[in-house]
């Protein structure tokens, strides 16, 4: 008997009333549902000491790596990518013994946002997920893509101090709002004590942290 084609079209999670609430408890109960894998969570709105809560903090036993998860409806903003790197960097100083990887959750991740996420990669050891969600009947299908994984990053250190350029390279190569995003974030790591250092690389930016925020 032949399959049946059905179209579907992406939806809005909140276009058919489900909030982030709604999203976090199936997470909760399932958390294979972001693509990583069949992921421990140890803490669900896990308290941080700037006073704000973590949506997950998830940890594979085998690997010995923490993820941090922040999950947001809608597009994703500097906000949203701000608070995730936060977060990151108060646990990985928890536990300095184990590996830990920023993860940043979102309906739609925009080519803007993409680019800044990139950036920061090298730096900060970032997973991106963005989860669709379409509705067939009554029910909703959710389709996490990792748009950008942290072992797609890793480049020969050779290549980096061979291919040096500078700032006016970049705001001529990339939209000059991507860049902007990318240095606010660098002020709020160093408005909390890090002291990051830029090297602009033909194919990318490399973020060093010098220094850690104490807590």
């Amino acid at each position: 008997m032949p399959l049946e084609l059905k179209k579907v079209v992406p939806v809005e999670l909140r276009s058919v009333g489900l909030d982030e609430k709604w999203l976090q408890k199936q997470i909760d109960e399932d958390s294979s549902i972001l693509g990583l894998g069949d992921l421990d969570i140890v803490g669900k709105e896990h308290p941080q000491p700037t006073g704000g809560r973590i949506d997950f903090l998830m940890h594979d036993a085998e690997a010995e790596t923490y993820y941090e998860v922040e999950v947001m409806l809608g597009t994703l903003n500097e906000s949203h990518i701000i608070r995730t790197i936060e977060y990151w960097d108060i646990e990985r100083q928890r536990r300095p013994q184990s590996e830990h990887r920023a993860v940043i959750v979102a309906e739609q991740i925009t080519s803007r946002f993409f680019n800044v996420l990139r950036l920061f990669n090298r730096a900060v050891p970032m997973i991106a997920v963005q989860l669709n969600a379409f509705q067939i009947e009554n029910s909703i299908v959710l389709h996490p893509v990792t748009v950008l994984d942290v072992v797609e990053e890793i480049a020969d250190d050779d290549v980096d101090s061979v291919d040096v350029v500078n700032r006016l390279y970049w705001e001529k190569k990339v939209p000059l709002p991507s860049l902007s995003i990318m240095d606010k974030i660098v002020s709020f790591l160093q408005t909390n004590g890090v002291d990051p250092k830029l090297t602009y690389n033909i194919w990318h930016i490399s973020i060093h942290v010098l220094s850690r925020p104490s807590l």
